[in-house]
């Protein structure tokens, strides 16, 4: 019989989110831009709390443009503390405006997405978890992504936050085997070019 990941609760919400986006590459770069934003909030919360805000961090984010957001300044951030649609976390808030900051010097070096997906050679990892307790909270290579990112000056954005980032964002296939998400996901075609979709 197969189930999906044991995570995913009966909310309507969150099962689309497991069914169709949640391990699925994605080489956007500003779609990258707000998983990390969104994986960077959800740091002590359940994920179910920043999905169901996540229209609200969209509108209050200017749309996850991390062109618009790196010009920001305190007086944004003190609105931004006001609106009760998005998690008022004052470090959270300005660590998305500094990381959008930098952001933009690695899309205006080599491009953010190629800049991820470098990581992993531009090919989704596929490691075969049998079961969630298989499922680490952290690898050796989010623990490297998170210190090269925390040196460019990413905050908020430690070797967990790092990994779960990965796992959203489709470089790894976390889906458990019994899950039918994980074999659609197995099945896809691979651009190893890493050009963003």
């Amino acid at each position: 019989m197969t189930e999906r990941c044991g995570w995913v609760t009966d909310d309507p919400q969150y099962i689309l989110y497991h069914d169709q986006e949640w391990g699925r590459p994605e080489r956007d770069g500003k779609k990258l831009f707000e998983k990390l934003v969104l994986e960077s909030f959800q740091s002590g919360l359940s994920w179910l709390t920043i999905l169901r805000k996540r229209e609200g961090f969209r509108r209050a984010f200017a749309g996850f443009e991390p062109e618009v957001i790196a010009g920001w300044g305190a007086a944004e951030v003190e609105t931004l503390l006001q609106d009760a649609s998005i998690v008022r976390h004052r470090g959270k808030v300005e660590a998305t405006l500094s990381n959008a900051a930098v952001w933009c010097a690695i899309e205006h070096e080599e491009g953010f997405s190629q800049f991820i997906w470098s990581y992993v050679d531009h090919t989704p990892l596929r490691p075969q978890r049998a079961s969630l307790s298989d499922v680490p909270a952290q690898t050796d290579l989010s623990k490297r992504l998170s210190r090269d990112l925390n040196a460019r000056g990413m905050k908020f954005f430690g070797p967990t936050t790092a990994y779960a980032f990965m796992q959203a964002a489709g470089l790894v296939n976390d889906h458990v085997m019994s899950c039918p998400t994980f074999a659609e996901i197995a099945e896809e075609p691979v651009d190893p070019s890493g050009n963003s979709a």
